[in-house]
């Protein structure tokens, strides 16, 4: 399913930025979420959304802390991914690294970034309680989406009363692979090419560390 990076295409992009993003995904949430709803965005780069959507539909931000595992020919392209609990997700056709010797560098680098993060966000945040309510998790872009999976999966295992996963844009397969870890996925872009997810972002810029912990704490107020 995805064994080589992905193509590169020319389109023309569909959102002007992230926020941009959000703003189209608000309506088709609403009827989704009650007044206990909590938005669990994958950092960075979706934290900027889920802190708007979270603010438009008076709903609890927090993080999922989950980081892909790059290809050695492409860092950015997701060959698996690892959750704050050390659990390891791939893909069907990324299944015959596990064991390797790659891998197993890889997610302890990884892993040990989110727990290096989990210190930077603030070790001292009570996480919200998940069990039993509507959690939504937010990311800016599905590609391959393994990060995706592997954050549906460390939030299933908390039981929430139903789980949403939702992007601007993402692979028709991604959303599929998706469709079989959350109760609903929403994702209203799947373009035909899929390359990377900057490229349907008229702006798209890097979100920094010290960006996310001013949302956190803003929202945590």
């Amino acid at each position: 399913m995805f064994s080589q990076a992905p193509r590169l295409v020319s389109q023309r992009p569909r959102y002007r930025d992230r926020e941009d993003a959000a703003d189209q995904l608000i309506d088709a949430l609403r009827p989704h979420l009650n007044g206990d709803g909590l938005i669990l965005a994958i950092p960075r780069g979706a934290v900027p959304m889920g802190a708007r959507i979270a603010h438009a539909l008076g709903a609890t931000l927090d993080i999922v802390l989950v980081r892909k595992l790059g290809a050695p020919y492409n860092p950015e392209y997701a060959l698996g991914a690892i959750d704050e609990d050390g659990l390891v997700t791939l893909g069907p056709e990324t299944a015959h690294l596990q064991g390797s010797a790659w891998l197993e560098a890889e997610a302890k680098r990884q892993l040990a970034l989110i727990r290096a993060r989990h210190t930077l966000y603030g070790p001292e945040r009570m996480a919200p309680p998940i069990s039993g309510r509507t959690v939504v998790v937010v990311d800016d872009g599905l590609a391959t989406g393994v990060t995706m999976i592997a954050a549906l999966d460390w939030v299933r295992r908390r039981g929430p009363g139903q789980l949403i996963a939702v992007a601007p844009v993402g692979s028709a397969e991604a959303v599929d692979w998706a469709r079989s870890h959350a109760d609903r996925v929403i994702c209203p872009w799947r373009p035909a090419a899929f390359g990377g997810v900057s490229e349907f972002y008229r702006n798209f810029p890097q979100v920094e560390d010290e960006q996310v912990i001013a949302l956190l704490k803003a929202h945590a107020t």
